[in-house]
């Protein structure tokens, strides 16, 4: 029988963090896996589909930034970095790259608790969000591949973190979006790390769109006051 709990799995080289956080998702309701080093939680993604990665940037086995990257563009999971790097460049740097959140070391397992559950409160699909594939321009966008596919057939993947901003337009286009909305709309703390990673992200779905950066017809920015998405979109 499948196991209708949320799965969170946990990569994490100190034993007493995995077990802090596994002993307090598993107290909330989540299932748990726990692995100690990279390559034991890349072959256990060929077989398990977590709906959270909870990622330490500090392995022994591999860079733990190159691994955010990489699931960011393969893997359909939110994906919180937990580290003791706090400084600002680290955690922009982690956003860029793909994470959803950042929770520095040391941390009160209630709070990661918290930040999961908000994670995905905003992935789940409602009425209105229970579609999954949107066309907008020349391009189809398919939210359960994470892929855009243009006219010609070409499929372009996407992260997890460009596609909560790209469904973000999608879902309202030809509305002027602030910043401010985005950030009560994806989560994430204000401030310049999260004005940063945005800015990423709304450039590399330009890039994948194939928009000319210095006049995009897409993705407008309104300088001073946030984005508008001027395509036609299509639902379904």
């Amino acid at each position: 029988m499948t196991d209708p709990r949320p799965h969170v799995a946990i990569l994490d080289d100190e034993p007493e963090i995995r077990r802090m956080l596994a002993a307090a998702l598993e107290e909330a309701g989540f299932r748990t896996s726990c692995y100690a080093r990279a390559t034991e939680f890349e072959a256990a993604l060929k077989r398990l589909t977590p709906d959270v990665c909870l990622v330490d940037l500090g392995l022994p086995d591999r860079d733990g930034l190159a691994l955010v990257h990489r699931l960011a563009l393969e893997s359909g999971a939110a994906i919180i970095i937990i580290s003791g790097r706090a400084q600002v460049q680290d955690r922009v740097t982690g956003l860029e790259l793909g994470a959803d959140d950042y929770i520095i070391k040391p941390f009160d397992p209630a709070e990661v608790v918290a930040r999961i559950r908000a994670r995905l409160r905003k992935g789940r699909a409602d009425p209105e969000r229970a579609a999954t594939i949107a066309r907008f321009a020349d391009w189809t966008a398919d939210f359960d591949r994470y892929l855009l596919v243009n006219k010609g057939g070409e499929e372009v993947p996407f992260s997890h973190a460009e596609g909560e901003v790209l469904r973000l337009f999608l879902d309202s286009p030809k509305r002027l979006i602030s910043r401010a909305q985005m950030q009560e709309s994806l989560g994430g703390a204000a401030g310049e790390s999260f004005d940063r990673a945005m800015d990423v992200r709304i450039s590399r779905l330009r890039t994948k769109l194939g928009e000319d950066p210095k006049n995009p017809r897409l993705i407008k920015t309104i300088y001073g006051a946030g984005y508008i998405f001027l395509g036609d979109v299509r639902w379904g």
